[in-house]
């Protein structure tokens, strides 16, 4: 856990490179890089082993993506919440392109959780993943958001909270209801 000085660190320069100093993003990213780095391997730890993006490769992209964002940066939470929605979008666009190209072929296998088994075992994808959450969200955006934080980004219940704007109790019996929501779409699909 980073101490509060390095919070405090990170935010201002979020805000500074917001506010247009080129210079804070160099200083920014080797800071963010390494947690970057870990959001990206978690996200694939689960994916097939042939996997043709790597956590480098993933970071990068995402990066690529973060530098052209136009964003008015809150903090370090919002920073990583908003990393964790680009890390899950690659890799949905990059299961799309390959089931493009492979005609259907090799969805990608990813865990949720222990209530909601998605794996190599399982039948189901990040694509299926990605529908169900995208479905969960128009009914729910909020409970959709605490899965998105939590499981793609890596934050903590308090960080999640924090991210948005509720309390980590709420976060919690939500977590819950989603996880229930999800497990019934995903088992109801297989």
């Amino acid at each position: 856990m980073e101490t509060s000085p390095d919070r405090l660190a990170l935010t201002k320069l979020l805000r500074q490179w917001s506010g247009g100093d080129k210079s804070a993003l160099d200083e920014l990213m080797p800071a963010v890089y390494g947690q970057l780095h870990r959001l990206a391997a978690r996200c694939l730890r689960a994916e097939r082993p042939n996997h043709t993006l790597r956590a480098t490769a993933l970071v990068h992209e995402a990066y690529l993506r973060l530098i052209d964002a136009d964003v008015a940066w809150q903090d370090r939470v919002h920073f990583f919440a908003v990393s964790a929605r680009l890390l899950r979008r690659i890799l949905v666009d990059h299961a799309k392109a390959n089931r493009r190209q492979k005609r259907g072929g090799g969805a990608e296998m990813i865990p949720l959780d222990e209530a909601v088994v998605v794996g190599p075992e399982s039948p189901m994808g990040l694509l299926e993943l990605d529908a169900a959450l995208e479905r969960l969200a128009a009914q729910d955006q909020r409970k959709s958001e605490i899965i998105e934080l939590l499981c793609f980004g890596g934050l903590t219940y308090d960080e999640t909270a924090a991210a948005l704007n509720i309390s980590p109790a709420t976060v919690h019996r939500d977590l819950k209801l989603a996880k229930a929501w999800l497990h019934r779409e995903l088992t109801r699909s297989a």
